[in-house]
């Protein structure tokens, strides 16, 4: 091997005036919402471990490290190609441009353009350049929307991550605390850049680290312990064939399932602390369950039981076997529709991941399989009913803006009875400050179009199921395709034919997206007709779904099913035969009472008592 250099370096110090290259034969950014929302949830609680907001930003200095691996760079005359590591950098790149636009509405700014991209002769060149995803960086970067269908894998995965950041990253960080935040995360994270000057010397350096001496997993180092410690060699054999039988039930599902059950099962069931959001603050039982469930466990014997070799065969033949069912259950309904649990599937398109645990902690070994879904549908209701009343008053569903709470409600609810659990919930329920009435002004934005595409899905699909007609929901929720469905606005975007009502554009542009003046429709239909005027899409709205034709005059006479629903549940349906300020306020209102016949807290006293 020729001359090999390794050096640590903050983020800064790799990004600032560097230039990646990534050859063709490299393959694409891979990263999904898992893994984006972990390591910004991984950022943010190292984070925390220092930070206090009664300093200054110069006191960053002295907050703690976080390292983020290594990456592997074969330099070419001076030209740097990534031979391991590009799903990291693109990550930071993509992460470093929301923070760069979340800092523009603060008058404090943290100068980070010069690691994103550097300029000349007016053109952005960013850090890691490659041609196919370089509109859809500065897209970003401009804070402009951008179609990615019909892209390379990459560019989907760019602009579906940055979406996925907007969602998870944390409202505590996005106020006073963002630059502290920003500069911690330039100066305080490092990577080990190691540099060789041949690709032949990059990829050996690359085969060394990754192919020799395969470390055990998490998962296979807790296999080793709980079966050492079984002393019957016939009870060790059923006790290794039924962790066989249901972890290769897990992994039909991912490669990562068998951690995840893990962490929401030992979460659910065993974990009694949390670490406190505050400086200094020491892991709990949650947080060591996260990182490290295979040691956590050892501490824990006598809490869980494991402290005689039968006690151990009972925790793989009982305890396990129950909860790798019903975690399969649970993650196989979000994953694919399931009528019968279809409050699994509706949490799981808002990208919450915390309903896993929530929905094991009230299990019982003992229960029926009746009880077991009544239970598991009574946290689904609640968690659905919560999540979109926040959504609706424009608050942040992520990991770290939820975590401590569902904490709280996960140990409340442990091992309870159905009727222990109403009581609970809706007390839970009663106690959130907002509901859909709380806020009149709900409306489409740069970082909600996903969640609000997913609330007029439910919406669409509601008045349509309760009209006697098949559920379209999955359909409407596909983001892939010909039938591929958009949040689309009832007012072309001309505030030019609006001045009678607003004489100021700004004016226009926020009535126009609020939810009463938008629908869920087709692509294809938005790029025939969307731009047309109000009078003129009229004719087209009734060729599609019901909530679209519910303003068209032929709705009221040509649908029995939807006249009668009308009719019994009292909502203000109406025909709109022109589309003015007073006929989007009309279409709010109507909105706002279909989602709290939706999300109605009754239904959780409907099935305990069923």
């Amino acid at each position: 091997m020729k001359r090999i250099l390794g050096e640590s370096r903050t983020i800064r110090e790799l990004l600032k005036g560097s230039k990646y290259q990534i050859d063709y034969y490299q393959r694409e950014y891979k990263w999904t919402k898992k893994q984006i929302n972990e390591l910004v949830e991984d950022l943010v609680q190292k984070f925390f471990e220092s930070h206090s907001t009664d300093h200054q930003r110069s006191d960053v200095q002295n907050y703690g490290h976080y390292f983020l691996g290594s990456i592997i760079i074969s330099d070419k005359d001076g030209s740097k190609f990534i031979i391991d590591g590009q799903q990291r950098l693109t990550s930071l790149t993509i992460l470093l441009i929301f923070l760069n636009n979340l800092q523009k509405e603060r008058g404090e700014i943290v100068n980070i353009d010069e690691l994103i991209y550097s300029e000349k002769y007016s053109q952005k060149s960013f850090n890691i350049n490659v041609d196919e995803r370089n509109p859809a960086m500065e897209a970003l970067y401009d804070n402009k929307d951008y179609d990615p269908e019909g892209q390379a894998e990459s560019v989907v995965n760019i602009i579906n991550r940055y979406g996925d950041i907007e969602e998870c990253f944390p409202d505590e960080l996005r106020e006073n605390s963002l630059p502290y935040f920003i500069d911690w995360l330039i100066e305080n994270v490092h990577l080990v850049e190691i540099t060789a000057f041949s690709d032949d010397d990059a990829y050996t350096i690359f085969e060394t680290m990754n192919d020799r001496g395969l470390s055990l997993t998490p998962t296979e180092m807790l296999k080793g312990y709980l079966l050492a410690n079984i002393a019957d060699s016939g009870k060790k054999t059923v006790a290794s064939d039924l962790w066989k039988k249901r972890l290769g039930e897990l992994l039909e599902n991912g490669k990562d399932e068998d951690a995840d059950f893990f962490k929401a099962w030992f979460r659910s069931q065993y974990a009694m602390t949390i670490r406190e959001r505050k400086k200094a603050a020491t892991p709990g039982d949650f947080d060591k369950i996260g990182t490290e469930f295979h040691r956590w466990i050892k501490e824990k014997a006598t809490d869980i039981g494991t402290i005689s070799s039968d006690g151990f065969f009972d925790f793989i033949n009982h305890n396990f076997s129950f909860y790798a069912r019903q975690y399969y259950k649970i993650r196989s309904a979000a994953i694919e529709f399931n009528s019968d649990l279809p409050h699994i599937y509706y949490i799981a398109r808002l990208g919450f991941t915390q309903h896993y645990q929530l929905m094991l902690a009230p299990l019982l070994p003992t229960d029926s399989e009746e009880l077991i879904q009544k239970k598991i549908t009574i946290v689904g209701v609640f968690l659905d009913i919560l999540l979109h009343r926040r959504l609706w008053n424009f608050r942040v569903i992520s990991y770290s803006a939820l975590s401590y709470s569902m904490f709280q409600i996960m140990k409340e609810i442990r091992g309870k009875s159905l009727n222990e659990l109403e009581p609970i919930l809706l007390k839970r329920l009663e106690e959130e400050k907002e509901n859909f009435d709380s806020n009149q002004r709900y409306r489409v934005h740069q970082q909600n179009r996903k969640s609000v595409k997913n609330i007029l899905a439910r919406i669409t699909d509601y008045i349509e199921v309760q009209s006697g007609m098949t559920s379209r929901y999955v359909e409407y929720v596909t983001s892939t395709g010909k039938a591929n469905y958009e949040v689309e606005h009832i007012w072309a975007n001309h505030p030019e034919n609006h001045t009678d009502e607003f004489p100021a554009a700004a004016d226009f542009q926020e009535y126009r997206n609020r939810i009463g003046g938008l629908l869920l429709l087709p692509k294809s239909f938005n790029a025939s007709y969307g731009d047309l005027p109000y009078k003129d899409k009229l004719p087209h709205y009734y060729g599609q779904n019901l909530l679209a034709k519910s303003l068209d005059a032929q709705c009221y006479t040509h649908n029995p099913g939807f006249v009668n629903f009308k009719q019994e549940s009292d909502l203000p349906f109406q025909v709109h035969a022109e589309f003015k300020k007073e006929d989007l306020d009309k279409r709010y209102d109507l909105y706002l009472k279909i989602c709290e016949m939706i999300w109605n807290p009754e239904q959780l006293t409907n099935i305990a008592g069923s």
